[in-house]
């Protein structure tokens, strides 16, 4: 069971693992009602849930138009886009009798208006829960719970130009909504309400700090001395350890650590790795392998912010080894955090995952033995309070399993656990594997260098689209940026276009590189929008999310795939159908099926 008892920052030797409830515009998916109805589930793996800000909006008070609740107005009513409030308290208190703890989306670098730039509401209620009055109060007036570096103190749009009487931002200024001053006395006495009112009126265990670069460390140290919730993490958005460390370091109350952080440091060394095969970004100074730190450290794959598959700045999602990079933070000290959408496609995995974490005794703080970069892959070791877990990602990795026993494997993983250790029940996960349909009617011929790609709904209906296609011996899409052009191919039922690139004769331009990929775009007519860099599998089927299948075609002879005339082995990973259905792990039905690049009997 993971340690639910008072800790300053985040419990040490911690072994729960938390899961984001949530993904961008996920209203239908995880909404309170739905979240309840899969409690049973839900709670058998996850100890903490991280749900969006709960709290009422601007917009959906004035017109119901929903919003993910990062333009937070109201801090007391939580009647949202999400559920009511009494839905709210019902899920948290159905969790809570099943052992797993909200934490909620705390947004308080910023705040909108009501019906303007700058106008507040006030608010009074009493708890039905604690029976406590609690009340915030804004100097609608001077405004001077509003910093005076904010934007509206520029703009005649705001209709308070040069008069807001705040103190200067102490953090980054955030454009949009209004920058809180949280030098304000009354300013910090309404945020310590809130927080005591999403605590003990409504039953969140912790918070999960927005934007924490908006303003000083320090607050949230004192916020969090002040009312002690069981858990809190920042979103210090940053790639270099030593930043955000200093940040953790910036939160201590009378020397102690007050919130634990991101391991954004460790995002995307994984990103590197399992996109572009840089194994040994998985080795860089992050917050999770260093002793010190991995009790705060909260590590993931991927949010509701990088997750999102567009070109737009930060936007960074894992294509590759989705398995394998949950593998990897399920394995790792720190408190992991699985992505819903993750949950939702390799849920078998995932399960599995968490079981063998917990059958190990892997905690926050446990110690990693050994980890390097190896051959086409990585070794993780990890001593846990029950026995050691050894990890092997990647396609090819020899290291002595001897003292080990396996006990699965995944896309792109394979993990053992020490002998002695009784994991029989991972047999026990019988979860379908998530599969993806091929469309019909395409077709790519033997030995033809070729990829397909769905254009996204939001791509509208462009004019082009180009293929861009390397790896470390040539550029096969001509040499010169965007690259070859593709063929519309197929119109779907629901609207999509599917485009065909296919390499021409002289398409090949020998170059060196240190990685290797396929990139899809078009140009909107002001700027070129592209997808991210995703993994090359010969004949593969590619939406915006990355690979999701290959064309049969390609794949069902009993041969390699192979990238060009010097047969450099591009074998497709993992299992798939002769239909060129993607499963997510090895099938249990007996039948043929497509595994790196040949039929395979399973029976």
């Amino acid at each position: 069971m993971a340690v639910c008892t008072f800790a300053q920052g985040w419990p040490e030797r911690y072994d729960g693992v938390m899961l984001q409830g949530f993904y961008w515009d996920s209203y239908d998916d995880t909404n309170w009602n739905k979240l309840t109805s899969e409690a049973d589930e839900l709670s058998k793996y996850f100890n903490l849930i991280w749900i969006p800000n709960s709290g009422n909006t601007a917009d959906f008070y004035t017109s119901h138009r929903k919003t993910m609740g990062y333009d937070p107005c109201f801090w007391l009513n939580h009647n949202s886009c999400w559920g009511t409030e009494t839905q709210l308290r019902n899920m948290i208190n159905l969790f809570h009798s099943k052992g797993t703890g909200f934490i909620e989306d705390v947004v308080i670098n910023h705040k909108n208006g009501l019906n303007s730039w700058v106008n507040f509401p006030q608010e009074n209620v009493t708890g039905t829960k604690t029976g406590k009055q609690y009340k915030v109060e804004w100097d609608n007036t001077n405004y001077t719970q509003i910093c005076n570096t904010d934007e509206a103190n520029r703009n005649a749009d705001s209709g308070v130009k040069g008069k807001i009487r705040g103190a200067a931002d102490t953090g980054d200024d955030f454009d949009g909504f209004r920058d809180l001053d949280h030098t304000n006395a009354t300013t910090q006495a309404n945020v310590k309400t809130y927080l005591d009112f999403l605590l003990n009126e409504l039953g969140y265990v912790g918070f999960r700090y927005d934007m924490v670069k908006g303003f000083k460390a320090s607050f949230v140290g004192i916020y969090n001395h002040e009312v002690q919730p069981r858990f809190s993490v920042g979103e210090y958005w940053d790639t270099a350890k030593d930043k955000v460390i200093a940040w953790i370091n910036g939160t201590k109350v009378n020397g102690v650590v007050q919130s634990a952080a991101f391991d954004f440091p460790l995002k995307y060394g994984i990103n590197d790795a399992f996109n572009s095969g840089k194994w040994s970004r998985l080795n860089d100074a992050c917050l999770s392998n260093d002793p010190n730190y991995s009790r705060y450290a909260v590590t993931f794959v991927d949010n509701h912010d990088t997750g999102r598959y567009t070109n737009d700045d930060g936007n960074a999602p894992v294509y590759g080894y989705v398995e394998a990079a949950n593998a990897f933070i399920l394995s790792m000290p720190g408190t992991p955090c699985v992505f819903f959408p993750h949950w939702q496609k390799h849920k078998k995995a995932i399960k599995q995952l968490i079981l063998a974490r917990h059958i190990a005794g892997i905690n926050n703080q446990s110690q990693i033995l050994f980890s390097q970069a190896k051959d086409e892959g990585y070794v993780l070791n990890v001593q846990g309070s029950h026995g050691k877990l050894l990890l092997l990602l990647g396609k090819k990795v020899n290291y002595p399993t001897t003292d080990y026993n396996f006990a699965f494997k995944g896309e792109g993983f394979e993990l053992y656990l020490s002998k002695g250790l009784d994991f029989s029940e991972l047999m026990n996960i019988n979860d379908a594997a998530y599969s993806f349909t091929l469309p019909g009617g395409l077709k790519a011929n033997k030995d033809e260098r070729c990829a397909f790609f769905e254009a996204p709904s939001s791509w509208g209906v462009p004019s082009k689209i180009s293929c861009w296609n390397w790896d470390k011996t040539a550029n096969y899409t001509k040499g010169t940026w965007p690259g070859g052009d593709c063929k519309l191919v197929r119109l779907l039922p629901n609207g999509r276009r599917v485009f065909k690139w296919t390499m021409g004769i002289n398409d090949r331009k020998a170059v060196s590189g240190d990685n290797e990929g396929v990139i899809f775009s078009y140009n909107n007519g002001t700027k070129t929008v592209q997808t991210k860099d995703m993994p090359f599998v010969n004949g593969g089927y590619y939406t915006i999310e990355g690979l999701q299948s290959v064309v049969p075609d390609v794949v069902t002879s009993v041969r390699n795939l192979v990238a060009d005339g010097a047969g450099t082995d591009v074998r497709l990973h993992g299992w798939y159908t002769l239909q060129g259905q993607k499963l997510s792990q090895k099938p249990v039905q007996n039948g043929v099926y497509i595994h790196d690049g040949k039929k395979v009997l399973v029976k």
